[in-house]
């Protein structure tokens, strides 16, 4: 009997030795995956702490920069986990926002395939209180929505395609079930916080959405801080307009070729006195929605070696090679207006899976200049925030 006994305990022993054996291997396969955090992640960022109540470091525009991305990160991580099946106890998203003191609220899922393409991180105070920060750092937002890219794994490859091809035919993805989802979504924690509290951000498809989300919210005056990595640039819709632009400078060139006539003359009048009208009406027209055109300026992150979004850094018209030295690294209309700010990495000639990368907008050496022209694509797609009335101020929570 006491045999039994014995022999009862010792497979007791080693049954927990083989689960506490496959904790540690699961611990251990963590440690080492390369997307874990401390593999992977930035190396000279600090975790909030007291400091920041004296001194923020979201005051710094770098700092600011290099958070946003890692919680764009988290997003990617959080479709890898639930495609390996990975639980809370060997997970790598967590650790890309709760370095920061923030907490997961909100999942956006894809009702089309189940996959996970963006979710709300919000301030965690409980958090913050453990390490003695009694408030949260000035600059710090309240919530942010990160939205990812496409994930070239089979569980949501067909999707992610899908919205990348609609962009490129029509260079809108207001058809995709995501743009309502994230658009809702960002309303939401908006009316929660007050917009001037929380921030949207995406990578690549991501930054297409987040772009997109952003200026429908901003028609309705509601304006959130937007940070836009390596966003898509290329479509069939611009190569097209673009043929049609060139032809029609082509047609006008070769009009002022052709002889005049009283008849050319009376045209040419009238075109004279419409275009006076024109430039009396556009300083009012600017005063109107001057309010809208400040208050939502969208932070841009390109790379020349990206084809994907490299057409950002195109000039927006021949004045540009005069740019005064005030507007650098802002894109604009007119009167000074700012549209963009566009910041365009300077490392020289990159392979593209590098240069359209994540990782190397918190890298350690990352060089960012300032664009010195305005920038003739985003000029376009924000050009129908002129056509608002100006915005009635929204309320802001306490």
């Amino acid at each position: 009997m006491e045999r039994n006994q014995l022999l009862t305990k010792k497979r007791g022993r080693e049954d927990c030795s083989m689960e506490n054996q496959g904790t540690d291997e699961a611990m251990a396969e963590e440690e080492a995956h390369p997307y874990a955090f401390h593999v992977s992640g930035p190396r000279n960022v600090a975790s909030p702490n007291w400091r920041d109540l004296i001194n923020s470091s979201w005051k710094n525009e770098n700092y600011k920069r290099t958070v946003i991305a890692c919680f764009i990160q988290a997003v990617y991580l959080l479709e890898l986990d639930r495609q390996e099946n990975r639980t809370e106890e060997n997970a790598l998203a967590p650790m890309w926002w709760m370095r920061f003191k923030y907490k997961l609220t909100q999942t956006l899922v894809d009702e089309r395939d189940g996959s996970i393409f963006g979710a709300v991180l919000e301030w965690d105070r409980t958090a913050a209180f453990a390490d003695m920060i009694l408030i949260r750092p000035s600059g710090a937002p309240k919530a942010v929505l990160a939205l990812r890219g496409t994930l070239l794994k089979s569980p949501t490859i067909r999707r992610d395609i899908e919205d990348d091809l609609r962009f490129l035919a029509w260079e809108s993805l207001k058809g995709s079930v995501r743009f309502k989802v994230a658009l809702d979504a960002l309303k939401s924690v908006a009316e929660n916080y007050g917009s001037c509290n929380v921030c949207i951000a995406g990578h690549s498809l991501g930054a297409g959405f987040a772009l997109q989300v952003g200026k429908a919210l901003a028609k309705d005056g509601i304006y959130v801080e937007a940070h836009l990595f390596n966003p898509p640039s290329i479509s069939i819709a611009m190569s097209l307009r673009n043929i049609g632009e060139k032809a029609g400078f082509a047609w006008k060139k070769l009009k002022s070729m052709l002889p005049s006539s009283s008849e050319s003359q009376a045209t040419n009048m009238g075109d004279k006195s419409s275009t006076i009208g024109f430039r009396n009406w556009v300083p009012n027209f600017m005063d109107k929605t001057s309010i809208g055109l400040k208050k939502w300026v969208p932070h841009l992150y390109v790379n020349n070696s990206d084809y994907i979004c490299c057409y950002y850094t195109d000039a927006d018209g021949p004045e540009d090679k005069n740019a005064n030295k005030e507007n650098l690294g802002c894109t604009n209309f007119t009167n000074g207006q700012v549209a963009a700010k566009l910041f365009v990495m300077s490392k020289g000639k990159q392979k593209f899976l590098e240069a359209h990368g994540l990782e190397q907008w918190w890298s350690d050496d990352v060089q960012l200049q300032m664009a010195l022209h305005n920038s003739k694509l985003i000029s376009r797609q924000l050009k129908s925030l002129y056509n608002l009335p100006a915005p009635q101020p929204t309320h802001v929570p306490q």
